[in-house]
């Protein structure tokens, strides 16, 4: 095996950690929102990535029994009749004769090639276990995800709302004013701008949260449609996830293990090509009975029992490509491995780090939109007093619109990385 595909997990994790315990295989419900519950239920049972990876648990599970077939004896029936017609010394003679027959060939493993062929395969379909195990922790976190975002984008639907109908109470107060004389032309259409920009933000969200139910039914295997909400947006708090020692996280992802099982059939694979140099030997008998002229004559009994080896001498080089072939494939597997586990170390960092980063966000956004709010009634009070156009009003407006939108895409980043953690330490995966 190549020593560059060999993995050596960090002593620490770089990120803030909980103290290390078990995850709940059912993580999702530590959002307590029923609804997302039961998405995630319909998706386990309906989601077409899963059921395709069902059949292809199947389909390893009969490719088990395939090759274990190579290591017990064949058994064949066969059933011979023949009619002659000859000229003999008396005349012409006629000659009927059946011969039924049973045949046993059984080829004798004594270098352990189709016992590795049968163990290789009996890997690969623990391999497709694991995946689909994968496959089930990559689809509850997908639908998590998708309805964190789909709460999120209510919430920035209802925040644009307000604001567009505030802004046209106060579009409203500027064209009376501006017929009045009161204020210019300029402040007029600076108001009308932004109400129509608010106003314009309505349809582009309502067709995201359209396409965004869509997808979340897609996901559950069912047609596009509504989707029901449970908990509101804000009431979700980000839950704790347990932490992991760095070296715990190679027995705790269904990726990385199905990797490692993919490794070792492919070793096992390699093994039996090399045992294709050696000879091979082969049984093979028969019994039966032949029948001439009339069933009702007593049959005369027939066997054999022979022995073949069969030995490779030439074969063209290619004995010696199979090898370098399954060789090419077993380095192959060993790299994906390495690639799995520094990607999972990867995921599990950024994660980690998330956490922190995250609650810093959220705490200055919230700082600045106690800020921005004390901005605005101070511009209004500028502006009513006569000491300032309505322009500051509307950019005093807008900063607060805009800092409250990027406030819940905070929040939303911040639950879709708790979803991200729970999915980079394995989603409470305990192996096969």
């Amino acid at each position: 095996m190549p020593v560059e595909s060999k993995v050596f997990p960090p002593s620490q994790w770089r990120g803030q950690t909980e103290v290390p315990g078990p995850i709940s295989a059912s993580w999702w419900q530590a959002f307590n929102d029923p609804v997302l519950n039961d998405l995630v239920g319909a998706a386990m049972t309906h989601n077409t990535d899963i059921l395709t990876s069902i059949a292809r648990v199947e389909e390893a599970r009969q490719q088990t029994g395939l090759t274990h077939s190579a290591l017990l004896p064949t058994l064949n029936g066969s059933l011979g009749a023949q009619t002659t017609r000859n000229l003999g010394p008396v005349g012409i003679a006629h000659s009927q004769s059946v011969q039924p027959q049973i045949q046993m060939a059984y080829e004798l493993d004594l270098w352990g090639r189709l016992r590795n062929l049968d163990q290789a395969a009996q890997l690969q379909y623990q391999a497709s276990r694991t995946d689909l195990d994968n496959i089930h922790l990559s689809v509850a976190s997908t639908v998590a995800r998708a309805y964190i975002t789909l709460l999120s984008l209510d919430t920035q639907l209802k925040v644009t709302r307000d604001t567009a109908a505030s802004r046209r109470d106060a579009l409203i107060v500027a064209q009376d004013r501006a017929n009045e004389g009161y204020t210019s032309q300029l402040e007029l259409t600076q108001a009308q701008s932004e109400y129509e920009s608010a106003q314009q933000m309505i349809p582009e969200l309502e067709q995201t949260i359209r396409q965004q139910e869509n997808a979340i039914s897609l996901l559950a295997g069912t047609l596009p449609g509504y989707v029901s909400r449970g908990r509101q947006f804000q009431q979700i708090t980000p839950p704790r996830v347990p932490g992991a020692l760095p070296a715990e996280l190679l027995r705790r992802r269904p990726d990385i293990q199905q990797a490692e099982l993919l490794l070792a059939a492919s070793d096992l694979s390699l093994e039996a090509r090399r045992d294709e140099y050696l000879p091979q030997v082969q049984l093979s008998g028969g019994i039966g009975g032949l029948y001439v002229n009339s069933l009702n004559f007593d049959p005369v009994k027939v066997w054999d029992l022979g022995a073949s080896v069969l030995a490779p001498l030439y074969s063209g080089g290619r004995l010696e490509a199979q090898v370098g072939v399954a060789t090419a494939q077993r380095d192959q597997a060993a790299y994906n491995y390495r690639a799995v586990a520094l990607r999972a170390f990867g995921e599990v960092e950024n994660s980690l780090s998330g956490v922190k980063r995250f609650e810093e966000q959220i705490e200055r956004t919230r700082s600045r939109i106690q800020t921005l709010r004390r901005s605005l009634d101070i511009a209004l009070d500028r502006y009513q007093g006569g000491y300032s156009s309505y322009l500051e009003v509307l950019d005093a407006q807008r900063n607060l619109f805009n800092t409250e939108l990027t406030a819940i895409q905070v929040r939303e980043s911040q639950l879709n990385n708790v979803v991200s953690l729970y999915q980079a330490l394995g989603g409470g995966w305990t192996g096969i």
